[in-house]
């Protein structure tokens, strides 16, 4: 690396207060390209008295927001685009980039952005409703991509059969029924059979059909992890072969089933910020379950438990003991982070109920292992 690039790269890290120092080592200043990242830069990691441009204090107004938004982008990668935005709401604080409709649109989808806009949805001015709705569906979407077909794979794999059905799953191939309606495509060259069509077993019966219960905590802390259950939710629910209920709690109980045809209406219908009373929630969740036999009860919090902590593992015990598969999904932040509770999630895990710290991406395959009645201690404990 040449010497005149070396000191311009030192500049724009120790930022525009050594500008006087480095011209008299002989540096001939920053390109115009340099200049745009060093301001963009600056105002979100320079000192007190750098912003966004002139405003004596009163805040960045909407026009330079979006003119620092639209450098970003083409300065950097949507992943630092992500990172920067993030250390603007942390740092500077600021809220305004959630509330502009034409900010919204210029931002980077982000799982934190997302669960900072879902806390403020309340304070949401009436002009940019839609713009968040919009924004909020980006980020579902991008999570329907990573779950979508792996959650209904796994569902397909793991109920009982019964029909026929055209999901294309090689654990619910129907060989021997698949054989004989090819048995006319015989192939005397190659010996063996080349089907025309291949059917493949139905789990979408409602006759017994299993009840997956998500029981999610909308405490201040759970704001990806409510993004991930609601889009898992709304795919179980859209699915025949399962009965799906889903319930929010803080210190108050929401059933918020009748949403679940979107999942951002889902999102919306959500509280998040209160305290938490999950011993409470868990016992709304045994009113819902009609046969315990065919119920999966997920429990999606961190374990802070503001309430009554021996009345929740009473709870969560007399869940297990009537025959209902009960599983702890932990919380996650910081791009897939766990948090929770540590101590409550030992005495849990004592009592034989899984606790997963999961990457997002494994719940298909825990859902499945699941739905087969397969034990789910040992994955728990190596996930843990």
């Amino acid at each position: 690396m040449e010497q005149a690039e070396q000191r311009s790269r030192w500049r724009l890290i120790l930022g525009s207060e050594t500008e006087a120092s480095f011209s008299g080592m002989g540096s001939g200043g920053l390109t115009q390209e340099e200049l745009l990242l060093d301001g963009a830069l600056a105002a979100i990691y320079g000192g007190p008295g750098e912003s966004f441009g002139p405003g004596g204090g009163k805040g960045p107004a909407a026009p330079l927001l979006s003119k620092w938004l639209g450098d970003l982008r083409s300065l950097f990668d949507p992943e630092i685009v992500a990172v920067v935005q993030n250390d603007a709401i942390e740092r500077k604080g600021l809220k305004q980039l959630l509330l502009e409709p034409e900010l919204l649109e210029g931002l980077e989808p982000d799982l934190n952005l997302a669960a900072t806009l879902l806390m403020l949805k309340d304070q949401i001015p009436k002009k940019s409703k839609e713009s968040a709705r919009r924004f909020i569906r980006r980020i579902v979407e991008e999570i329907n991509k990573l779950l979508d077909s792996d959650v209904r794979r796994a569902v397909t794999a793991a109920l009982n059969r019964r029909a026929h059905s055209p999901l294309p799953s090689a654990a619910a191939i129907d060989f021997p029924y698949t054989i004989r309606r090819n048995l006319r495509n015989y192939n005397r060259e190659l010996k063996t059979i080349v089907p025309e069509r291949v059917w493949f077993f139905d789990r979408s019966s409602r006759v017994n059909r299993w009840h997956v219960i998500l029981d999610i905590d909308q405490s201040g802390s759970m704001g990806q992890s409510i993004l991930y259950s609601s889009v898992m939710a709304c795919i179980l629910a859209s699915m025949s072969a399962v009965k799906t209920s889903v319930v929010a709690f803080d210190t108050e109980i929401m059933d918020l089933t009748p949403l679940c045809a979107d999942p951002v209406d889902l999102l919306f219908g959500f509280q998040m910020g209160g305290g938490t009373d999950i011993a409470k929630s868990v016992a709304y969740c045994q009113g819902l379950v009609e046969t315990p036999a065919k119920t999966l009860f997920f429990l999606i919090s961190d374990l802070e438990e503001g309430g009554n902590r021996a009345a929740l593992l009473r709870r969560l015990e007399e869940l297990k003991a009537s025959g209902v598969t009960a599983v702890v999904l932990l919380a996650i932040a910081d791009g897939g982070k766990p948090y929770y509770d540590a101590v409550t999630a030992e005495k849990i895990a004592a009592m034989d109920i899984p606790c997963f710290a999961c990457a997002p991406e494994t719940l298909p395959l825990l859902l499945e292992r699941a739905l087969k009645g397969q034990s789910l201690l040992e994955l728990a404990q190596r996930k843990l």
